[in-house]
């Protein structure tokens, strides 16, 4: 099986940046057996958000892009959104259904964002137990492999996870059916995910391009920017939302005229963004003390890229431990 993420490393100077794309994946895997064709699956994806963001690696930062689609397994869930309504027998492993479980957009979706079911079958609990352990958690891991090399490089670390959302709220949204989204929305948590000068920082950097921003508003960020978050310990996780109207044809899903215009407005956001980064981490030296530390002309860049899949075949064991110790504690947000 090849692997189910891309990581692309720096190949410019190297700064404490990570970037993630978790549902950009288009590969769609044999054994989904989903009721409805992949056309309409793919409702479900964040079309072109890894292309956005491709300039990433350029600016020294790391990209992660999910290869298979959220709508199989959604990697920016915790494992303990089981839906157990969807299962033949029950799970054997601790459940704590989120608000996203029960509208059916857990971490294994039962249905579109149409309302559309998935699913004409109930699924097993080995082939969740194989989603999670193929897909899941190596994406997580992944993830946290990143933030944790940068952290322990540089003695802070910066992530944006990149999203996009409709132009128009869904059936199963919070707000309600046919509400218009702003142009980007930011999600810290409440402020509880990274400091308030770095999602200052993002959205002054978009409304000076002339983009209407909103900020936890209706999408507040999930799984990925909680659970390797802690501010106090300078990691800083921000979910970013663009507004597909701004880029494609939700209908086609074709890329529109806009597409080219928002890659440039993004490479410049991420110019910015590297920037910030490269200037307010410290790099960790042997004697124990942090050092402001630009990294200019050079690349720091160590060890691999991490993309063999992680395999982890203990995890197995913990269907709903994906991280050993993270505290999985669910609050009723606005998510994406």
């Amino acid at each position: 099986m090849t692997a189910p993420f891309t990581v692309t490393a720096p190949s410019g100077a190297r700064v404490p940046l990570v970037l993630d794309s978790p549902h950009s994946g288009a590969e769609y895997p044999e054994d989904f057996r989903s009721a409805i064709p992949v056309a309409s699956l793919r409702q479900a994806e964040d079309s072109y958000v890894d292309e956005l963001y491709a300039s990433g690696p350029g600016l020294g930062a790391t990209l992660i892009t999910a290869r298979f689609p959220r709508s199989y397994i959604d990697p920016n869930r915790s494992l303990l959104d089981i839906d157990a309504s969807l299962m033949d027998a029950p799970w054997p492993g601790p459940a704590i259904p989120s608000r996203k479980t029960e509208l059916g957009i857990g971490l294994i979706w039962r249905i579109l964002d149409s309302g559309e079911p998935i699913y004409a079958r109930k699924l097993s609990v080995d082939e969740v137990k194989q989603r999670i352990v193929r897909y899941h958690q190596p994406y997580q891991r992944a993830v946290k492999d990143a933030l944790d090399a940068a952290r322990d490089h540089f003695g802070a670390v910066w992530h944006i996870n990149c999203h996009s959302m409709p132009a128009l709220s869904g059936r199963i949204s919070e707000e309600g059916p046919g509400k218009p989204r702003a142009d980007f929305v930011l999600g810290d948590r409440d402020g509880t995910t990274c400091e308030p000068e770095f999602t200052a920082l993002v959205a002054e950097a978009l409304r000076a391009m002339g983009y209407q921003v909103k900020i936890n508003d209706p999408y507040k960020g999930v799984e990925l920017v909680r659970a390797f978050s802690d501010p106090k310990d300078r990691r800083h996780s921000l979910q970013v939302e663009v507004n597909r109207r701004l880029y494609m044809d939700e209908r086609t899903r074709e890329k529109s005229a806009g597409f080219g215009d928002l890659r440039r407005d993004i490479d410049r956001l991420l110019e910015k963004v590297a920037q910030y980064a490269a200037q307010h981490g410290s790099h960790a030296c042997r004697d124990g003390h942090e050092h402001r530390h630009q990294h200019h002309g050079h690349d720091h860049a160590h060890g691999s890229s991490h993309n063999d899949g992680h395999g982890h075949h203990d995890d197995h064991e913990h269907p709903g431990d994906p991280h050993h110790g993270h505290d999985h504690s669910h609050g009723h947000d606005h998510e994406h």
